[in-house]
């Protein structure tokens, strides 16, 4: 019989003995997150799409090609986040978090939605982690940000990646680097792409990130942003690198990096690696001071970054980084007979309340068979319970691995004796 539907294209399913790969990152995440003081928000899939339209930016590719945009019943227009800031603006302002003090520091884990052509490390539906600082213009907070997803790629054992840095300065700074934009891409007009061709005059900025070979030779030679700093944005600059130095934290400056969304501001930076071919970057961020300005609140200077969970996984991959899998099966318990079945539902759950995997068969299999799925989900120790066992009221515990028995009484002390059992992983006593 042939499936209804298969999956759609550019998205992916983690199953289920794919999905502690995606736990294991996630808990150094969020335990990074804690020590850096970012607490979680979490906000909604869609939004009014007015949103993005204007926190993402008018002339970002993702505004004008990659949204999954909608009307609802109810004739609001409506669409898939396709990034997470917009959205944790949004709650900032909505329930007025700035009167519980500054800094508001959050952290999120967000499914996002581009519609575009879908590749190594690019999917339609994909995941990211961020963290958002609201109310600090600080450049210790744009340093202390950086360091925080250092921490995060250091303790994944990530290498081969290096921090890229910049800063595209303040609206007043930038008005003068566009108009030299201008003249300079100006000159080459009947060379430029169509989507640069339109961007010349709206925002020329966005011709450094052009994809296409072509613009991207012309742009080798286009005037950099750090010539045309401002005072004000060249401190703050100079103080954010003063502070990773401090810190120890290696980088480059980059003057080519402007990010691919509009709301971006003085700093940006992206950790970038060669490993996984083109789409090598894995974290990108940096401050965004207009931002809640943009969505109708008052001046609040912010910044942030998101790492691709997909990307980040990919690269370790390459790299070789074992993932370790902590969720193997403690205790497999074989059953000969109904009276053994329920004995072993008794067992098990006190054995699971100790915090430990324990599994017996529900499926109806004989007692081989059974053992055969016991080594299968590589269960640390077995149990075979039938008569004999549950007359003697005690039974041995195998160690899956060295052969080793241990005879353990099948009373209300099994699960806490097992416990011990398992934690000192010697099975040379009886108990």
């Amino acid at each position: 019989m042939a499936l209804i539907t298969k999956k759609i294209k550019g998205t992916e399913d983690v199953l289920p003995k794919q999905s502690y790969r995606w736990q294991f990152i996630e808990k150094i995440m969020r335990e990074e997150s804690k020590a850096y003081g970012f607490k979680e928000i979490r906000t909604p899939v869609f939004e009014h799409t007015e949103l993005f339209a204007r926190g993402v930016g008018q002339t970002t590719d993702v505004v004008q090609k990659e949204m999954y945009t909608f009307t609802t019943k109810g004739g609001e227009s409506v669409t898939l986040r396709p990034e997470g800031t917009a959205g944790a603006a949004r709650a900032v302002l909505e329930h007025a978090l700035d009167n519980e003090g500054l800094p508001i520091k959050a952290s999120y884990f967000v499914s996002c939605y581009r519609y575009e052509k879908p590749q190594a490390g690019r999917l339609r539906e994909f995941h990211q982690f961020g963290l958002e600082e609201y109310g600090t213009q600080s450049p210790a907070a744009d340093a202390e940000l950086i360091c925080a997803a250092q921490s995060v790629l250091d303790r994944l054992g990530l290498d081969q990646i290096h921090l890229e840095l910049n800063s595209i300065g303040c609206p007043e700074c930038r008005a003068k680097y566009n108009q030299a934009l201008r003249e300079y891409f100006g000159q080459f007009k009947d060379r430029l792409c169509d989507t640069c061709l339109s961007r010349l005059e709206k925002n020329p900025m966005r011709l450094l990130d052009c994809k296409s070979p072509q613009d991207q030779e012309l742009a080798k030679d286009a005037p950099k942003i750090t010539d045309y700093l401002c005072e004000e944005c060249e401190n703050h600059f100079s103080e954010v690198k003063r502070y990773l130095d401090s810190a120890g934290v290696e980088y480059t400056v980059n003057p080519k990096i402007v990010r691919g969304l509009d709301y971006y501001t003085k700093t940006v930076f992206e950790f970038v690696t060669d490993c996984i071919g083109a789409q090598g970057t894995v974290c990108g961020g940096g401050r965004y001071d207009g931002l809640i300005e943009e969505l109708g609140g008052k001046h609040m200077p912010s910044l942030g970054f998101a790492m691709g969970l997909e990307r980040l996984l990919m690269v370790m991959d390459a790299q070789g980084i074992a993932i370790p899998d902590d969720d193997k099966c403690a205790l497999y318990i074989a059953t000969m007979g109904d009276d053994a079945k329920v004995k072993a539902f008794e067992l098990l759950r006190r054995v699971r309340e100790c915090g430990l995997i324990a599994e017996t068969d529900v499926v109806g299999r004989g007692l081989r068979a059974q053992m055969k799925y016991a080594d299968k989900i590589g269960a640390k120790y077995s149990l075979v319970l039938g008569d004999n066992e549950l007359s003697d009221n005690k039974a041995k515990v195998k160690n899956m691995e060295t052969g080793e028995q241990t005879e353990l009484a099948l009373d209300e002390s099994f699960a806490e004796k097992f416990s011990v059992l398992n934690l000192t992983d010697n099975s040379s006593f009886s108990i």
